[in-house]
């Protein structure tokens, strides 16, 4: 063959490869060396559930009315909605949540007097998408092993589902110790004639009504909640038109930068846990020390951010522009929380290249991830026949 002849071969099938290639799926190569390449995709139109809590029409209705009554906890005060609301994209706009023992909606709620009860630990991940948790770069997942909490301490949405009724500054408050709490719900559903039913319905046991069961119906509502359709899963979908050129020109730079070496997949994280030192929130009285008190916490999803905000797992940052300029101290060795040393930050820190100039167009990026269409009905009443929600009013 001909020096002519392989030349004209060569460039003619790197045509066929960027004509023929789906961006559903895009590759990049990355900098750093222990990531030969990085995916990102539209996010999968179905979600898989467990083997052994396939998802069902009645399983899901009881899952809604569980996660909308406060009977599951110990005040029967506080709902799983209550800091995860549709208005709010099953997040909430405050730093740290206020759980039981309290009145209000989002920034006008507020501990009742008088009151031992102290904040939640944590931002209040979004419920949206989690069905996806765990959904990796390989583009497949397991729900039975999916990363959960900001800690990585449980590892499905079966197991997530029951442990804010089991916390005490979430749901479970004072009246009741970790052991008895969940024994005190089931007793209570037991005698709801309503709840026997839809039980049964959902289980098809007789006697339906159990830890178990109520973790799984909860689950099975919250797979139900999913933002599939951003613009940029339309993008990542061929429609070129879907993203302007300067949020295309932000994505390029938000690999280009090293966001993607954690951001990363189709959910935009790695799961896994990193050390970055951020300030602590003076509204926390014991320092949060993170996973096996390392000070690292699990990477968020960047999906629906405009949901999300305060930022970071104490909500420290108020806006993505503070968080990004946080990103931008760290990765210049600047010491932001003094209980965490720059020589402790994750490597990944070290390979941040962020300018000023280029945030914005970053920002304008991430916005794309955002998706207003998932289920906003809100239940007129539920059988405990306690308020919706709880005391949200």
């Amino acid at each position: 063959m001909s020096s002519y002849q392989k030349t004209f071969s060569f460039f003619f099938l790197l045509f066929v490869f960027w004509s023929c290639r789906d961006k559903v799926s895009e590759r990049i190569i990355s900098p750093n060396k222990e990531i030969d390449t990085i995916v990102f995709a539209a996010l999968p139109r179905t979600v898989k559930s467990p083997i052994n809590n396939k998802n069902t029409k009645d399983k899901v209705a009881l899952g809604k009315l569980l996660f909308y009554d406060p009977i599951l906890s110990g005040s029967k005060d506080i709902a799983c909605v209550t800091c995860h609301h549709p208005s709010t994209g099953y997040a909430e706009f405050l730093d740290v949540s206020i759980g039981t023992n309290a009145k209000g909606f989002g920034s006008k709620r507020v501990f009742n007097s008088p009151n031992t009860i102290p904040f939640v630990k944590r931002n209040a991940h979004t419920v949206l998408n989690t069905a996806f948790n765990g959904l990796g770069q390989d583009l497949e997942y397991d729900p039975e092993n999916a990363p959960m909490f900001w800690d990585l301490r449980a590892n499905s949405l079966e197991e997530q589902a029951l442990m804010p009724i089991k916390t005490l500054e979430e749901m479970r408050g004072s009246k009741f110790t970790e052991e008895t709490i969940l024994p005190e719900v089931v007793k209570r559903l037991k005698q709801i004639p309503e709840y026997k039913k839809l039980f049964k319905n959902a289980f098809s046991e007789e006697n339906a009504i159990s830890e178990e069961n109520l973790g799984k119906a909860i689950a099975a509502f919250e797979r139900t909640l999913v933002a599939t359709n951003s613009r940029f899963d339309q993008y990542m979908r061929e429609d070129e038109n879907a993203i302007l050129l300067s949020e295309k020109e932000g994505f390029s730079l938000f690999k280009q930068v090293g966001c993607a070496n954690c951001h990363n997949g189709p959910m935009f994280s790695d799961y896994k846990e990193h050390v970055l030192g951020v300030p602590e929130n003076i509204k926390i009285k014991e320092i949060d020390s993170g996973v096996n008190r390392s000070y690292a916490f699990r990477t968020p999803t960047l999906r629906n951010l405009r949901f999300t905000a305060p930022y970071m797992h104490n909500g420290s940052f108020l806006s993505l522009q503070k968080v990004l300029e946080f990103y931008e101290d760290i990765s210049n060795n600047k010491t932001i929380n003094k209980n965490v040393s720059p020589k402790n930050y994750d490597p990944f820190i070290k390979q941040l290249n962020l300018s000023v100039k280029e945030m914005s167009l970053i920002i304008s990026f991430l916005n794309t991830l955002n998706d207003t269409d998932f289920d906003k009905e809100i239940p007129e009443k539920v059988p405990s026949g306690l308020p919706v929600g709880g005391n949200i009013k």
